[in-house]
Parts: structure tokens; C-alpha cells; sequence
């Protein structure tokens, strides 16, 4: 089984990838800043469990699940693609409003299905995981559960940071000026769309 220095190894190297901003902080950052820390936590717990399945598809096996998938690959890309274009658009339309949310559960599961959807939006995420998770992986032990372990082990990383993100988001857009929020959302919302965009032509 995993020793304690490949585990802490493990976790550093997860530290490193998750502390780098990309579509989900771009999403949570966005959301606490407008909606407050809540919205941007659901996002966060959407996002792990998006994860979580891909770890699912890891065990399962990437390689053979990826065959299957096919050209179907394609079209998830593309789909992914204009979601992520969607949700860039609906920020760069926003009028810097400020609605802050406070625990509704219906909000709650919406913003929690938007993280899902943008984690898997960009179906080169399981790839990723599938040829960074695999580096850690002693063959001569069961694979299925180092994945687990592994896996558990990024969630809980990436979990805190981009927890931290949504609280210093929140607070911040507590305390900013409509005009500023507005600028962030644009911005915020330009990466969504500039993503979205580089997703769809990306070679497989």
C-alpha cells in the first residue's frame, strides 16, 4: 500500500495544481463575489463531487472507458465548450447587482450542479487525472483502491483551497463597490468565454 512519503508527496504536488486558478475558481470566485460565500461553497461541493465520479471513471478504468466513449468524446468536448461560453456570457451581462444568498437549498443545489457541470465541462480534466493520479500508483498493489485513497486525498486539497477562495471572495464582494464587482464579473466572465472557446478547437 501507499507510504506516508508518496502520500505527502501526493499532497503537495495536489496543492500545487489546485492553488492555480482556472474555469472552477474563475466560477466560485465570481459567484461569492456577487451571491456571497454560500453560493461559492456550493460550487465547491459540486465541484468535488464531479471529481469524485472522475475518480470513479479511474477505477473503473480510463482507458477502456475512453474507447468506448469514442467520438462521443468530441461531442462532450463541444458541449462543455458552450457551457462554459454560457455561463462566460450571462457574467459579462451582469450588472454588478449584489444578491447575497443566504443557505436557500434550492439556490444551494443549483450553484452545486453548476460546479458538477463545470468540472466535467472540460473532459481533458479526467484525461489529466488519469496520467498525473497513475504517477503514485504501485501496480504490485490493488489500483482501485491507491485511486481511492489518491483521490481522496486531492479532493480534501482542493476542497480547502478553493474554500478559501470562496471566503475571501465573499468577504470581498461584502465590502466592493457595484462598478468593481461588475469589472470582476466581466472578467470572470471573459475567461469562461476565452476558455470555452479554446476547449472547442483543442485537438483531443
Amino acid at each position: 500500500m501507499l507510504d506516508l512519503s508518496v502520500l505527502a508527496t501526493f499532497a503537495v504536488a495536489s496543492a500545487a495544481l489546485a492553488v492555480v486558478p482556472g474555469p472552477t475558481v474563475t466560477l466560485i470566485v465570481a459567484n461569492s463575489l456577487r451571491r456571497g460565500p454560500m453560493a461559492g461553497l456550493a460550487n465547491v461541493l459540486g465541484t468535488q463531487l464531479g471529481v469524485a465520479t472522475m475518480m470513479l471513471v479511474l477505477m473503473a478504468g480510463l482507458d477502456a472507458i475512453v474507447a468506448l466513449i469514442g467520438e462521443a468524446f468530441v461531442v462532450l468536448k463541444l458541449l462543455g465548450a458552450a457551457y462554459l461560453v454560457w455561463l462566460g456570457i450571462k457574467h459579462l451581462r451582469s450588472d454588478g447587482r449584489l444578491e447575497r444568498m443566504e443557505g436557500d437549498a434550492r439556490s444551494m443545489a443549483g450553484y452545486a450542479v453548476q460546479g458538477f457541470f463545470v468540472i466535467w465541462s472540460n473532459p481533458k480534466a479526467l484525461l489529466f487525472f488519469g496520467a498525473f493520479i497513475p504517477q503514485f500508483v504501485d501496480r504490485t498493489e490493488p489500483v482501485w483502491l491507491q485511486i481511492a485513497v489518491l483521490g481522496g486525498i486531492f479532493m480534501l486539497v482542493a476542497s480547502v483551497f478553493d474554500s478559501i477562495y470562496a471566503l475571501l471572495a465573499g468577504r470581498a464582494g461584502a465590502v466592493l463597490t457595484r462598478p468593481r464587482v461588475r469589472f470582476v464579473e466581466r472578467v470572470a466572465g471573459g475567461l469562461m468565454v476565452a476558455g470555452g472557446t479554446a476547449l472547442a478547437f483543442a485537438r483531443r
